[in-house]
């Protein structure tokens, strides 16, 4: 029989050991438990997940869904595009079919105009308010700065006929109010 050298035999007990605590540890099972909780706080951390659950997902479920819709109307409206009213309207009906038109909303919103540029000669339109009287830069303040503006585009003798007709209209109705 050989012997062992000491380093060689300390390997084999320390095995041996080890082999012996895991047949202990296996001989003599502890209680076991599925989780780290108590039942009282299973319970309580259950009913907050099936709140949230219920509550919380589907609203958030909902907002999702309403800016995933929309998304193609913003798009049309910050790249001006001609058709961005019907762009909306199909996002509209994108949430009533359940977001079957979504993609064929998305794509009109990044698609070019074909022949809109050939009709009106150009390929997007501002969106705001219209200006008024074909003046793009203000908008009139007064009744008097409107009679200023069409004063200094009619010419002189027009203007004159117009007040000419102005009057006669005014001593008409003025007739007509005193018989």
């Amino acid at each position: 029989m050989t012997r062992h050298p000491t380093g060689a035999r300390s390997q084999v007990v320390r095995r041996a050991g080890r082999l012996l605590s895991l047949l202990a540890f296996l001989a003599c099972p502890a209680p076991a438990s599925a989780s780290l909780f108590s039942p009282e706080v299973e319970d309580k951390l259950a009913t907050f997940i099936a709140l949230f659950v219920i509550f919380v997902v589907p609203v958030v479920l909902i907002a999702l869904f309403w800016m995933v819709h929309v998304l193609p109307e913003k798009i049309a409206h910050k790249r001006n595009h001609p058709q961005f009213e019907g762009i909306r309207t199909l996002c509209l009906l994108s949430l009533l079919f359940g977001g079957l038109l979504w993609p064929l909303a998305w794509l009109w919103a990044y698609s070019k105009p074909v022949l809109y540029k050939m009709a009106y000669g150009t390929d997007t339109v501002p969106h705001g308010p219209e200006p008024a009287y074909g003046e793009p830069d203000a908008l009139p303040d007064t009744l008097h700065d409107r009679l200023a503006r069409v004063e200094a585009r009619v010419p002189p003798t027009e203007l004159d006929a117009l007040r000419a007709d102005l009057a006669a209209l005014e001593a008409k109705l003025a007739g007509r109010e005193v018989a």
